[in-house]
C-alpha cells in the first residue's frame, strides 16, 4: 500500500545548494538545467506532463474547447467535496484548464491563490512560473522559480530544511500530478486512456514511496480513494475489451485493499463512495472464473454487494450532495429504483431546486432514460407502449430547475423531454402534440445560445427530429448533417446518419429531390460516415434504412448505377445481405 519498499525508493532530491545561483534574476544556463533534470526523478508543475491536454489536439478545436469546459465544470463540482490538501490538486488542475481555454489572467490568479494558501505547494509555483513566462513577465516568473528551488531544497539557504518536509512536498507534488490523469481529455482510443490511467496510478505510487510515514493518515486515504477510482475505471475498460482475467486480477485485488482503507476515512464523502465502489467490485467478482483472493484477504468473503450499497446510503443519509453523487453512480450501474429512492432522500433533506437542482436533474434523467428504453423495446416488438408518465415526471422536475438554474444542460434535457411528448410512442413518425414540439425547439434554441451549444451533436440531432416530424424535411436534413459533422471520430452514435438517410429518402418519395441528387448526397455522406464511424455501425444503419425504406432504396440503387457509383452500390448491397447482427437497443443517451 505504501508503494515501493524503502530500500528501492529512488534518491531524487539533489543535495541542498546543488542549484547554481546564476544571475540576479535566477536564470540558469541551459546545460545546467538539463543536468539538473537528469538528476531528478520528478519535476513540479502540470504543463510538462504526458497528458493529451498538453499536446496538439487529436480532435478538432471546437471539440477540445468543449471537452475542456465540461471537465472544468466537473472539477468545480469536485471542489465542493474537498477541503483538505486534495483541494490543491483540484485547484491546480482548474488553473491548467483555464490556461488552455486562453484565460491566462484567470489561470494566473488561480495558481497565485494556491501559493498564498499553501506556500509550499510545488506544482502551484511551477505552474505560476510557466504562466508568467507566457504572459511575458520574466521577472515574476524568475522569482517563482527561485521560490520553487528553495522549497525543493535546491538553494543554499534551505540547507536547514528537514528532509521529511522535502519528501512530503515532493510526495504531494506527485500525487497532484497523478490526480490530473483522471481528468485528461482527447483520448484517441481506449488504449490511450488505459495508458493515461496507468501513468496516473504510477505517479501516486511514486508519491507514496516518497512520503512514506510523513503523509498524514487522512490525506493518504484521500490518495487511496483517487487511486481506487483510477483502478476501477481501468478495470471497466479491460472488462469491456475482454482482456484475460489474469491481467485484471492483481489491480482488482489491490483496489479492494485500497478501498478497505478508505472506508475508515473521517470524510463521509470518501467513506460513502468507498462502500459504493466496494459493492461494484463485489458484483464484478463474478466476472472471474474463481473469486479473487483479495475478496478473502480483505474480509469480504460472503459480503453481499447490497450490504455495501446500504452502508454507503446510511453514511450519506444526512448529506444531500453525497446522496446526489450516489444517485448518479447507481443510475450509471442501471440500478434505477435505488437511484430514484436516493434522489427522493436528497430532496427530503433539501427540497429547494435552487440549492438542490442536481437531485431534480438526476431524477428527470432516470425517468427519461426509462422511457427511451421502453420506446426502443416497443419499436423492436419486444414490449408494449412505453409509460408516458415517465415524461410527465421528468418534465415537472426540469420545469422546477429551469426556473432557478437555466443553462445548457437543463435546456437540452427539457427540450428532449418535450420532443418525446410531442411524437407518437410507437415509431416517432407522427406529431401528437404540436405545442410540445415547438417548446422543444425553443429550448434547443436557448441551449445553442451558450458558448458550448454549437458544439453538441445531441442538440442538432434532436432539432432535426423535431423539424422532420413538423414536415420541414430540408431544415431537418441540415441539422442531421451538422450532427454528423460534430460527432467525434470513432463515435458509435450513428443515429444522426440514419436519420439523414431516412429524411433524404423521404424527400425522394415526396418528389422534392431527384434520384440523381439523392445519389450524390448519399454518396457524399456515406463516405463521411465511413471516415467517422466504425464500419460495423455504418453497415447496421444501412440495413435499418433498407428495411424501412425498401422502395426508395431500390430507386436509389438504380440512380447509382446510372451515375457509376458502383462502390457505394456494392456497400449498400453488402449491407442489405448482412443480417447476422442486429443493432443494439438504446444506442445513444441524449442527456449528457
Amino acid at each position: 500500500m505504501e508503494g515501493l519498499p524503502p530500500n528501492t525508493m529512488p534518491q531524487i532530491l539533489p543535495e541542498a545548494g546543488a542549484l547554481p545561483l546564476g544571475d540576479p534574476v535566477g536564470e540558469m544556463p541551459e546545460e545546467d538545467i538539463e543536468a539538473l533534470m537528469e538528476e531528478m526523478d520528478y519535476l513540479p508543475g502540470h504543463f510538462h506532463l504526458d497528458l493529451n491536454l498538453n499536446f496538439e489536439p487529436g480532435s478538432r478545436a471546437p471539440f477540445r474547447g468543449r471537452d475542456m469546459k465540461l471537465q472544468r465544470e466537473s472539477l468545480r463540482t469536485e471542489l465542493e467535496f474537498e477541503t483538505g490538501p486534495l483541494q490543491y490538486a483540484v485547484r491546480n488542475l482548474l488553473g491548467v484548464f483555464t490556461f488552455y481555454l486562453e484565460e491566462l489572467e484567470q489561470a494566473r490568479d488561480l495558481f497565485l491563490q494556491v501559493t498564498q494558501e499553501a506556500p509550499d505547494n510545488l506544482n502551484a509555483w511551477a505552474n505560476l512560473a510557466y504562466v508568467y513566462d507566457q504572459l511575458g513577465l520574466e521577472q515574476e516568473g524568475a522569482q517563482c522559480t527561485e521560490t520553487l528551488s528553495g522549497l525543493m531544497g535546491l538553494e543554499a539557504e534551505e540547507e536547514g530544511t528537514a528532509d521529511g518536509d522535502l519528501k512530503l512536498r515532493a510526495a504531494r507534488c506527485l500525487a497532484e500530478q497523478g490526480y490530473a490523469s483522471a481528468f485528461d481529455v482527447g483520448f484517441v482510443s481506449e488504449s490511450d486512456q488505459v495508458q493515461k490511467l496507468t501513468a496516473g496510478i504510477a505517479l501516486y505510487d511514486k508519491g507514496l514511496a516518497y512520503g512514506q510515514k510523513k503523509i498524514p493518515l487522512e490525506e493518504k486515504r484521500s490518495w487511496y480513494f483517487t487511486m481506487a477510482t483510477l483502478f476501477i475505471r481501468l478495470d471497466g475498460i479491460l472488462l469491456t475489451q475482454g482482456v484475460e482475467e489474469q491481467k485484471r486480477l492483481v489491480p482488482f485485488n489491490r483496489t479492494l485493499r485500497l478501498l478497505r482503507e478508505v472506508v475508515k476515512s473521517s470524510s463521509p464523502h470518501h467513506r460513502a463512495l468507498a462502500w459504493c465502489y466496494l459493492g461494484m467490485l463485489l458484483e464484478r467478482k463474478d466476472t472471474f472464473s474463481t473469486t479473487p483472493m483479495g475478496v478473502h484477504d480483505c474480509g469480504y468473503s460472503g459480503t453481499d454487494p447490497l450490504d455495501c450499497f446500504g452502508k454507503a446510503i446510511e453514511i450519506a443519509k444526512d448529506h444531500a450532495p453525497i446522496l446526489n453523487r450516489l444517485a448518479k453512480i447507481f443510475h450509471f450501474l442501471g440500478k434505477q429504483d435505488m437511484a430514484i429512492g436516493i434522489c427522493n432522500m436528497a430532496l427530503d433533506i433539501l427540497p429547494d431546486p435552487e440549492l438542490n437542482w442536481q437531485a431534480y436533474c438526476t431524477r428527470a434523467k432516470i425517468h427519461t432514460k426509462a422511457y427511451l428504453r421502453d420506446l426502443e423495446r416497443a419499436k423492436a416488438g419486444l414490449g408494449g407502449l412505453p409509460d408516458r408518465n415517465h415524461l410527465t415526471v421528468a418534465k415537472d422536475d426540469l420545469e422546477e430547475v429551469v426556473k432557478v438554474c437555466p443553462g445548457l444542460k437543463t435546456y437540452l434535457d427539457i427540450g428532449q423531454v418535450y420532443y418525446y411528448m410531442g411524437v407518437d410512442a410507437v415509431k416517432e413518425l407522427l406529431a401528437v402534440d404540436e405545442s410540445a414540439l415547438n417548446k422543444a425547439l425553443v429550448f434547443f434554441a436557448k441551449a445553442m445560445e451558450s458558448d458550448m451549444g454549437e458544439t453538441l451533436p445531441e442538440i442538432q440531432l434532436l432539432r432535426g427530429k423535431c423539424l422532420r416530424i413538423k414536415g420541414e424535411e430540408p431544415n431537418a436534413v441540415e441539422c442531421f448533417k451538422r450532427a454528423i459533422e460534430l460527432d467525434e471520430s470513432g463515435s458509435r452514435h450513428t443515429e444522426g446518419f440514419r436519420c439523414l438517410l431516412e429524411t433524404l429518402l423521404a424527400l425522394l418519395g415526396q418528389a422534392r429531390l431527384s434520384a440523381s441528387e439523392l445519389g450524390r448526397e448519399v454518396d457524399l455522406w456515406v463516405r463521411k460516415a465511413e471516415g467517422k464511424y466504425p464500419a460495423e455501425r455504418v453497415r447496421q444503419e444501412l440495413q435499418r434504412v433498407y428495411r424501412s425504406h425498401t422502395a426508395e432504396v431500390v430507386a436509389l440503387s438504380k440512380a447509382m448505377v446510372a451515375q457509376g457509383r458502383l462502390q457505394l452500390l456494392r456497400l449498400l448491397f453488402d449491407s442489405m445481405g448482412d443480417t447476422r447482427r442486429k443493432p443494439r437497443l438504446g444506442e445513444r443517451s441524449l442527456s449528457f
